[in-house]
């Protein structure tokens, strides 16, 4: 049985992002979370390929591996749910930016 760590580690992530953001100011912030949530978008999606690779062999070879297939299915599952709530959180966060009154 394989076992990995997570395929998206949001804490070593975080502490990426803050450490450069102490020691200078605030405009290498962006860029560093822009690059670290497109990087975690092409983790997510070399997940699902992944996910549709081992389906696709374990329909033509049949069902010799299925718990291998079964895991790399909900490995591509879990990341995109966790990728559709970071999304939902910043989508939240900018509608009450956007309603505040200045």
């Amino acid at each position: 049985m394989r076992v990995n760590s997570p395929p998206l580690n949001w804490a070593k992530t975080l502490e990426s992002i803050e450490a450069p953001a102490k020691g200078q100011g605030s405009g290498s912030t962006p860029a560093g979370f822009a690059e670290e949530l497109k990087t975690s978008i092409e983790t997510v999606d070399q997940l699902q390929h992944a996910a549709d690779q081992a389906m696709q062999e374990g329909s033509v070879n049949g069902a010799e591996n299925i718990h291998e297939t079964m895991i790399q299915l909900e490995e591509a599952d879990i990341s995109l749910r966790f990728l559709l709530k970071v999304r939902n959180k910043a989508l939240e966060g900018y509608q009450e930016i956007m309603r505040m009154q200045f």
